[in-house]
């Protein structure tokens, strides 16, 4: 299947068909509040990169954009964005910022190597380009991340802390449900990297298996 046709969700690009995520999944899904940091900077630097790389290679700007090295530019410009939304963050809630500081600067890597750019340098090659095509298919790869990251995180952080916390406050996170703990709750090993494995490793077989019977379909 060419880049151009690849599906943000059931292609061999996404998330969980070709485990581009799973890094980003395992890291940031142990709380939600880190979960929906993550994904509002997936959306901008997913967004804003796609659409600053596309207006500089269309149109007469096309020119004076270099030919060779185009990928380690839009490395660049995803890393620009990514330094921009930590920046504004850590005006806005610094405690929040310093418990996904390292997932955030995570988030650039896992741009340049969402296939995004390989897509847009086939659409070039193919004489067409096209910045809301190109954004669109960008902000549906973060869409399918950042979706998949918080719904992880919905069911990791009960089983391994038995509540639900959001982004905010001077702790860097509240508490806005809280469970009762019992024999069941919380699992402690969810909360561990071994334990967000086999959770995926799960969460992976089913996405495979509902994958086949589409197909099939």
């Amino acid at each position: 299947m060419s880049l151009s046709r690849q599906h943000s969700f059931w292609g061999s690009l996404s998330p969980l068909g070709g485990l581009t995520g799973a890094g980003i999944l395992i890291m940031a899904s142990a709380r939600l509040s880190w979960a929906i940091t993550v994904a509002v900077g997936l959306f901008w630097v997913y967004g804003l990169t796609a659409f600053t790389f596309t207006f500089f290679i269309t149109g007469a700007r096309r020119k004076i954009f270099p030919e060779n090295g185009r990928v380690s530019i839009y490395t660049c410009f995803s890393a620009f964005y990514g330094s921009l939304y930590i920046f504004m963050f850590w005006i806005v809630c610094p405690f929040a910022a310093l418990e996904v500081f390292m997932i955030l600067l995570f988030v650039p890597i896992f741009c340049t190597g969402s296939g995004i750019v390989q897509q847009m340098q086939s659409h070039i090659q193919n004489a067409h380009t096209d910045i809301f095509e190109n954004v669109s298919d960008s902000i549906s790869q973060a869409a399918s991340l950042a979706g998949l990251l918080v719904v992880f995180s919905i069911i990791r952080e009960p089983l391994s802390f038995c509540s639900l916390s959001f982004p905010g406050t001077y702790q860097g996170m509240v508490t806005i449900v809280y469970f009762k703990a019992g024999a069941f709750f919380p699992i402690g090993i969810f909360a561990a990297s071994s334990g967000a494995l086999l959770l995926l490793g799960y969460f992976i077989c089913l996405y495979q298996y509902w994958k086949v019977n589409r197909g099939e379909h």
